[in-house]
């Protein structure tokens, strides 16, 4: 059974991973033997994100670049490709959040976070599904949506149409990879607690609205979306395909 989930000598690419939960997605997949390649904008936090790799004695590096700048990713996976390094699982947790009502959003600002949440998970996994295909040896694609890929709530609509969006997305990469032995599902994580959503837990009236609408009665801590991402990376998940699994205490099942 351990074999069934064992991540060993595998690849994995995570974005958006020097903090938060793609961290916990990149510790996670280093625990089940995986070697990460963790991404981020931001040299303090990368250094600090490979530091805690480390000390656990993960196989972990590091690429500072925009995941929604094409020419930055094809450099990337050039670089790979020169070293001999093959990506096998790709989790594209890259994302961003930008609260304002509809009437009052500017056009630069929804585009920015369709970029961040929506175009780079079709950017990485397509370069990366590319080089999967040419070697003939299958691959996994893990897509991260959000409660919003269901439900709609108010001042958060280009990230409602992201996170929508990477639902039928996942849906397309399975339609068309799945010839290929390449899994592509999504991961919907519910109210966890996160520097993104910090703003929320600090409101009272905002965090007293997860806990009472949630019949877990709270919010979600980031190692409890660990199990999932390694089922999806790994054989356990080998004939599902283009699903996405929510990962939210119960809360889309009392709506």
């Amino acid at each position: 059974m351990p074999s069934l989930f064992s991540l060993a000598g595998k690849t994995a690419l995570i974005t958006g991973s020097t903090r938060g939960l793609g961290f916990a997605y990149a510790r996670g997949l280093a625990q089940a033997g995986a070697a990460v390649i963790i991404n981020g904008t931001q040299a303090e936090h990368m250094q600090s994100a490979l530091a805690a790799l480390e000390t656990q004695g993960a196989s972990a590096r590091g690429f500072l670049f925009n995941v929604a700048d094409e020419a930055a990713v094809e450099a990337v996976f050039k670089q790979l490709d020169e070293e001999n390094v093959h990506v096998d699982i790709v989790i594209n947790n890259a994302g961003i959040q930008f609260r304002k009502p509809m009437l009052e959003l500017a056009l630069s600002d929804w585009q920015r976070v369709l970029d961040v949440n929506l175009t780079s998970a079709f950017l990485i996994a397509r370069t990366a599904a590319r080089r999967m295909v040419a070697r003939q040896r299958g691959g996994k694609i893990i897509n991260i949506g959000s409660l919003t890929s269901e439900a709609a709530r108010a001042t958060v609509a280009p990230y409602t149409a992201a996170k929508g969006g990477i639902k039928l997305l996942t849906k397309s990469m399975a339609a068309e990879w799945a010839q290929y032995n390449i899994q592509s599902n999504a991961i919907g994580p519910g109210y966890i607690l996160t520097d993104m959503n910090q703003a929320l837990v600090d409101n009272r009236e905002f965090d007293q609205w997860v806990r009472n609408s949630n019949p877990s009665g709270r919010w979600g801590k980031p190692e409890e979306l660990i199990g999932t991402a390694i089922y999806l990376a790994s054989e356990a998940s080998n004939y599902v395909n283009g699903q996405i699994i929510y990962v939210d205490g119960g809360w889309l099942a009392t709506l």
